[in-house]
């Protein structure tokens, strides 16, 4: 049995063998070598007949040669170079010396190129390191890490004897065991406090760092098809990428590591991607995706590596911070922020709603609350007007562009349009320079009847709108008023929406149930909409309250104030046109005056 600590060989030299650090090394100090090995340069003064005696290639070699006093070899290309072909030669003449963790691939791999197997003697050098392979390193998840990790300074002839993959499958292996144990661990750690239960986390997270890309990867895959857990798989992902990639969690991605040159680093981010589990269920950080995004775009990774995170991303938009979305552009002559990306992220996102809204088969009855993925566009679309409204200033952002930002979006994302509105505002002063057309089209999306109060008194104002804008504003605040001391509860639109909803007997079931859903959301828009109004009306008769109580001094009282409110909105009742004409002025001054 071989030990964890050393090795022992029983062939036992009588003398005493000695190294030295002189160019040519001497194993014996007291009886002169015949043959002079030659090992990368170095040169090892040996004895043939304990070489002989072991190793096959070295008896072939001296075998093949016509000398009969061949004094000189050489050997290419051997695994582990001198260091491992000092060790095997010391096992040739029975020396004593410790097998560890760091030297027994290159030792086994040594040995198989020098072809020492139980043929020319038992127990022979490939035995042994196959047998502390076996029985020490195959059964420690750390011990397996380590000669993994040892294993990439090795040529081909490793993967020939099958060294990576045995310690793949221990790692995977050990892996599953550990995650048993750390089970139990978790759930003794229930009720504790936090730093306990940090603490139950698999250890072996920072060990796996250490590897190289390549044989991380296989080590993942293994693990993953062996049932390791899902999130055990994104705390690795996320620690080798923060430990191979300096910046990501740390907002530096434009520091590039001195330690890796710029392909590996590419190399890493693709994997890490390629690695990433494709569980809907499986909620990794998005801080962790944001930071791979901007590492690939820096890195120039491939694109099917930057599409995959952008539909991970998308996938969680309604959870994404206005920060994040603020993505600089390293294009020269391009906006200082790469809206393209941000773009295909919400085409992705509405991708999604749509198949969420297509795979309900049956009429929506959750009620006025509305369906989850009516929410989640919600809270997208005023995400995305805050984004409009930060990269609005940017004088080098195209009205284009601009534009489809705002297109994009389907109507029933905004409740209220202020925050659309202030995008535009903001773009057009920002951007003086666009056509009297160009700002037509830019108004045109804006709803004038989603806007709230202190939007229309604002948009009334407004120099950089058009004309036909500031008087539609100010036909929708009549409307507003109107509709308000006359009790109404909405609009026509309202209620023509609610006559149109009943299916025509010509169309389709198909298209019948398109029609019921697309009515159904309007419905969902318009009560949300009244929910607002009734706000902003609670909050008008609390102010008229209050000046009631104000003004009660100077003879005022309620009804006077209500009479002469009817009186200024005079402009949409009454019989006498003549009267109208009278009350439609005083109505457009005191607007005015507002203004």
């Amino acid at each position: 049995m071989v030990s964890d600590n050393s090795f022992s060989s029983s062939n036992r030299s009588p003398h005493t063998p000695k190294f030295s650090n002189s160019f040519t090394t001497r194993i014996f100090s007291d009886v002169a070598g015949d043959i002079t090995i030659i090992v990368d340069g170095e040169s090892f003064l040996l004895h043939k007949f304990p070489l002989v005696s072991r190793s096959g290639k070295i008896r072939k070699m001296v075998a093949d040669e016509k000398e009969t006093n061949l004094s000189k070899l050489e050997l290419l290309n051997i695994p582990g170079g001198p260091q491992a072909f000092e060790l095997a030669m010391k096992f040739c003449y029975g020396m004593n010396f410790e097998i560890t963790t760091s030297n027994v691939a290159e030792l086994r791999c040594a040995a198989e190129y020098l072809e020492m197997t139980d043929d020319y003697r038992d127990e022979n050098l490939i035995n042994r390191t196959e047998t502390y392979l076996n029985d020490v390193v195959i059964r420690s998840l750390d011990k397996s890490i380590e000669v993994l990790s040892a294993c990439e300074a090795l040529p081909s002839i490793a993967e020939e004897i099958g060294i990576p993959s045995r310690c793949v499958e221990a790692i995977a292996m050990n892996a599953c065991k550990e995650q048993l144990v750390s089970g139990l661990s978790r759930l003794d750690c229930d009720g504790e406090s936090t730093e306990l239960k940090s603490g139950c986390l698999e250890w072996w997270v920072e060990d796996l760092a250490v590897l190289r890309i390549d044989l991380y990867q296989r080590a993942i895959c293994a693990m993953g098809k062996a049932g390791v857990r899902q999130d055990s798989i994104i705390a690795s992902l996320m620690h080798y990428a923060q430990a191979t990639l300096k910046g990501i969690g740390k907002c530096q991605v434009w520091k590039q590591s001195p330690t890796l040159a710029e392909h590996e680093q590419r190399a890493i981010v693709e994997t890490i991607v390629s690695l990433i589990p494709t569980e809907k269920t499986i909620s990794i950080p998005l801080s962790f995706l944001f930071g791979l995004l901007k590492m690939a775009i820096v890195l120039d990774a491939s694109i099917a590596s930057s599409l995959e995170l952008e539909r991970r991303i998308a996938f969680r938009l309604e959870m994404v911070s206005l920060d994040d979305l603020l993505i600089p552009s390293i294009r020269t002559g391009d906006s200082l922020f790469d809206v393209d990306i941000v773009h295909r992220i919400l085409v992705n996102f509405l991708q999604r709603i749509e198949e969420e809204e297509s795979e309900d088969c049956g009429y929506e009855s959750e009620g006025i609350g509305g369906s989850p993925s009516h929410g989640s566009l919600l809270k997208v679309g005023r995400l995305i007007d805050a984004y409009l409204a930060e990269i609005a200033p940017d004088p080098y952002l195209s009205w284009q562009k601009f534009v489809a930002f705002i297109q994009i979006l389907p109507d029933y994302a905004r409740v209220i349009d202020d925050g659309l509105y202030r995008a535009i505002d903001i773009y057009l002063k920002a951007h003086p320079m666009l056509t009297e057309l160009e700002c037509k089209k830019l108004c045109k999306f804006i709803d004038c009847g989603k806007l709230s109060q202190e939007a229309c008194n604002h948009a009334a104002q407004n120099e950089r709108l058009p004309v036909q804008m500031a008087v539609r504003v100010l036909y929708f605040e009549q409307l507003r008023l109107k509709n308000s001391f006359s009790g109404s509860s909405g609009d026509g639109l309202f209620s023509q929406r609610i006559s149109s909803g009943v299916p025509s007997a010509a169309m389709s079931p198909r298209d019948n149930y398109a029609l019921l859903r697309r009515e159904n959301r309007e419905l969902k828009q318009e009560v949300s909409r009244m929910r607002v109004r009734l706000s902003e009306l609670e909050k008008e008769q609390t102010c008229m309250k209050q000046g009631m109580m104000d003004k009660a001094g100077n003879g005022r009282t309620f009804l006077t104030s209500i009479s002469k409110g009817i009186g200024r909105i005079g402009i949409f009742g009454g019989p006498n046109g003549g009267k109208r004409q009278k009350s439609g002025r005083k109505g457009r001054g005191r607007r005015h005056s507002v203004s």
